[in-house]
């Protein structure tokens, strides 16, 4: 089944591209036909450069690396036809000039549109004609034109990269082929030769410190004996040394300071390495002398605690010696000592250490009460010490926000939400930060509760307060477990929410104690250690006038199978029958204890018992009293990294401490044999996610990116299913994109509920990421996956996951999107379509609805992972 699943990949991704070739070319059906020839604005004596190839030792080669050397490149292409291209030719090159021969060519001409437009529109109209031609240059692309200047230098820097990787007696040469009348394509040839290799490996200096500190090294060199030289080596065994020396106290030690010595003659392609490390350079008023490298300690740390250019050239006002620091103020202090210390790592008596020096930094920036800080030593050269001053500039401590937002969805024809949050900082003088949120919420609902209801008949409401704790907040140390060179913190938070006539009117309390450390730079944990949520419905009877879907199902059964009481129907005026609402309930309990309609009709009724389930399971209160960890690895180095990946690990165990104390609490059991809290069933379950995220960067602009999660949540001992906030669901923008959120699964079933969702989850998203010109990137996608229920009683078995053969129903979808990058965020729609759709007959799988008529158009904000 998986080689007959990627042939089927395969060919998805080969009709996508014929699929959206087809739709480009009608949307740039009006650009070709005035700019259908692409060297229209090459001139005669030029070329536009085609293509750019490399060979190496007359072997075609296609590398990112050395593709980024090549300094031209062709005009970026879309499925072949270079778009930006095609819109810058439709600027015209002298457009002013063109529009006073057009404005003069007439006598009269100008005479009549003056009288028509006056002379401050017809400028305005020159004016609009040139922006808008400008506008075209700057959204397309010019033609890439040959350059032999630029060819010179991509030689150049073809033959320093390969000198650098160790081929010292290398040729690089290129050919230029004319493949079109005004198109050329240029092939560079690279002649390598044998590779030099590093042999023996040595140190010279003349600082003792020095030399005694590389005696002890224990770490292993960059430079490896009989490895294939490169510079790449050179550079980071001079970076390794650096950080060394300056992590063992050598101050003033930098990577200039350090350089290589390379024996070739004689060696019969080995490479003999002196690392030369020189003393250090002082300067004085009147010469440059070399000293020997000192370790300087650590004599004094001083904070300054409120920094900023007010307080410039006064006196400090208030002083407190807390241990081996000295914390000043301009006025009173306003901050613990105790608390900022949790966040610096810089240690009287201490040699220097820049990993100490730079995890300050970080740290007290992360306490998000300060700015960036500064951190300043002062030197005494004789007693080689240095005196520490860290200086603090306070962020407000007070902080104000707004938000409006409008929002449509499945129930909802249309919703205004209003939050305000106040933010202080510093409340307990421990840089903790202190977060007061409200929200309200108005709309109009599509069917929602049905009846003579007002326009605005949703309503939501609700108040948020959050805490954050720069340390352990813990009644017994954990420094040993958790030292604070891992950051901990803590974070508690409670919340309140009510919604009125949204599904079944809900309100719902929670409350959570949350810590979080960092044990690596790129490796975060994170630990609710309580999570406590409460759901109430507070208008239960209102099911099925919401979930129309189950009770439309429920009806059919009414209406066609069964023979229903009279007293549970009802007529409407144009003499069809129907199922009264409110006598759903009743027509269900009927049907679950027919045994002969069981036996006769057993689809039917294990329908109408499905409906039972789910809508018990959707109507009852929930109380989970939770504990979670988190584990996050991301070696993303920044906003801009497209080659990174992203590994999370999630698992969270509920009921479990209730459990424990029902016989202390004398916890009473329902009739379903259920311990109560508070005459709420408490949910115990098991339960679990992995997510992976890998990309790629392929060069050009472009980029492959790969994502795959699992989810699983069991129920056990007090619990039969999982509460519907901890459930899974597949669709969506950022999830399957061709079909929307909800809308899929479970497994193979098509129940079309308007909230469908299991206990379980697999997910895969293959994306391909691509820029077209400018800021506009577009995309081919992958995605693969669904939801099933596992372990559950009384669910269709169309539904459930039983073995691996189950995979069979994992739903495909595939599309393209465009994504416009406005720096700050980025605009995203993505058209998905259904390439193979589980819920079809098996032979009517694949392709059964691909097509622009069937497909799922997605709005989102940034990409989708």
């Amino acid at each position: 089944m998986t080689v007959l699943y990627g042939v089927k990949l395969i060919y998805i991704y080969l009709l996508l591209k014929k699929t959206l070739h087809n739709l480009i070319s009608l949307l740039i059906f009006g650009i070709f036909v005035t700019s259908c020839n692409s060297v229209k604005r090459v001139s005669d004596s030029d070329y536009l450069l085609k293509k750019t190839s490399i060979s190496i030792n007359n072997k075609k080669k296609n590398s990112i690396e050395l593709n980024d050397l090549i300094l031209e490149k062709k005009n970026n292409s879309f499925l072949g036809i270079p778009i930006g291209l095609h819109i810058y030719n439709l600027a015209r090159p002298n457009k002013d000039s063109i529009f006073d021969n057009w404005l003069y060519k007439k006598p009269k001409r100008k005479s009549k549109l003056t009288k028509a437009l006056s002379d401050k529109q017809l400028q305005q109209l020159q004016k609009s004609s040139v922006g808008f031609n400008n506008w075209l240059k700057s959204v397309g692309q010019a033609p890439t034109l040959l350059d032999s200047m630029q060819i010179q230098k991509s030689i150049l820097n073809l033959e320093r990269f390969y000198f650098s990787e160790g081929w010292f007696e290398r040729e690089v040469n290129f050919t230029t082929t004319l493949i079109a009348t005004k198109k050329a394509v240029v092939n560079y040839n690279i002649t390598t030769g044998k590779p030099y290799k590093f042999d023996s490996i040595s140190t010279t200096t003349k600082s003792p410190v020095v030399k005694d500190l590389l005696e002890i090294d224990q770490q292993p060199s960059k430079i490896v004996k009989g490895k294939q030289f490169n510079f790449k080596s050179l550079e980071a065994e001079r970076e390794r040394i650096t950080n060394y020396l300056r992590n063992s106290g050598v101050y003033h030690f930098t990577q200039d300071y350090i350089t290589f010595e390379n024996d070739t003659i004689g060696k019969n392609r080995k490479v003999n390495v002196d690392i030369q490390i020189q003393n250090r350079i002082v300067r004085t008023e009147d010469s440059i002398v070399r000293v020997p490298f000192k370790t300087y300690t650590i004599q004094k740390v001083n904070v300054v605690t409120d920094e900023n250019l007010t307080n410039k050239n006064k006196v400090f006002q208030d002083s407190i010696d807390y241990g081996n620091y000295t914390f000043y103020s301009y006025g009173k202090m306003k901050y613990r000592p105790k608390a900022l210390l949790k966040a610096i790592l810089i240690n009287k008596g201490d040699l220097y250490n820049d990993i100490d020096r730079s995890a300050t930094y970080k740290y007290l920036n992360d306490l998000k009460t300060f700015k960036y800080p500064n951190i300043e030593y002062l030197e005494n050269n004789q007693e080689s010490t240095l005196v520490t001053n860290i200086f603090l500039t306070p962020k407000e401590k007070f902080k104000l926000g707004f938000d409006f937002d409008v929002s449509q969805s499945n129930i909802q024809k249309v919703g205004f939400s209003f939050s305000s949050s106040l933010g202080v900082k510093n409340i307990f003088k421990g840089a903790e930060t202190l977060e007061i949120s409200a929200l309200g919420a108005i709309g109009a609902s599509k069917d929602g509760a049905g009846g003579n209801t007002r326009f605005f008949d949703i309503n939501e409401i609700g108040a948020d307060i959050k805490l954050g704790i720069p340390r352990l907040f813990f009644p017994v140390r954990t420094n040993k477990i958790i030292p604070k060179n891992m950051f901990p913190n803590t974070n508690i938070s409670f919340g309140f929410t009510a919604q009125k006539n949204i599904g079944l009117d809900k309100q719902t309390f929670n409350g959570i104690l949350n810590y979080g450390w960092r044990s690596k730079e790129y490796i975060r944990s994170s630990l609710d250690l309580f999570n406590v949520q409460y759901v109430r419905n507070l208008n239960p009877g209102n099911y099925f006038k919401v979930y129309r879907n189950s009770f439309n199902r429920l009806e059919a059964v009414a209406l066609g199978a069964y023979d229903t009481p009279s007293e549970l129907l009802g007529n409407n005026p144009n003499g069809t029958t129907y199922l009264i609402p409110e006598r759903a309930d009743d027509f269900i309990a009927l049907v679950s204890s027919d045994n002969d309609f069981a036996t006769s009709n057993s689809e039917d009724y294990q329908n109408v018992r499905n409906i039972r389930e789910r809508k018990n399971r959707l109507i009852q209160n929930n109380l989970i009293l939770a504990s979670n960890y988190s584990f996050t690895k991301d070696s993303r180095e920044n906003v801009f990294d497209n080659d990174f990946s992203i590994f999370r690990f999630k698992i969270e165990f509920a009921g479990n401490l209730l459990s424990m104390l029902s016989n202390v609490l004398n916890l009473n059991k329902n009739e379903q044999d259920q311990y109560e809290f508070s005459n709420v069933v408490f949910s115990q379950y098991a339960k679990t996610e992995l997510d992976y995220i890998k990309l790629w960067d392929v060069g050009s602009k472009n980029t492959i990116a790969f994502r795959s999660f699992f989810g699983i949540a069991l129920p056990y001992e007090n619990s039969n299913s999982i509460p519907f906030s901890r459930s899974f669901f597949a669709g969506g923008s950022n999830d399957n994109r061709a079909w929307t959120a909800y809308n899929l699964g479970p497994g193979r079933s098509n129940n079309n509920n308007e909230f469908n969702e299991a206990n379980m989850k697999i997910a895969l998203s293959l994306e391909h990421r691509y820029n077209l010109f400018g800021n506009l990137n577009g995309a081919f996608f992958i995605d693969a996956g669904n939801i099933w229920n596992i372990n559950y009683k009384n669910t269709e078995e169309s539904s459930n996951f039983r073995s691996l053969k189950s995979l069979k129903d994992m739903a495909v979808g595939a599309g393209f999107g465009l994504r416009y990058d406005f720096d700050f965020f980025i605009l995203r729609l993505d058209t998905g379509f259904k390439a193979y759709n589980p819920v079809e007959a098996s032979k009517n799988r694949w392709f059964n609805n691909f097509n622009f008529s069937n497909a799922v158009y997605n709005i989102g904000i940034n990409y989708p992972f």
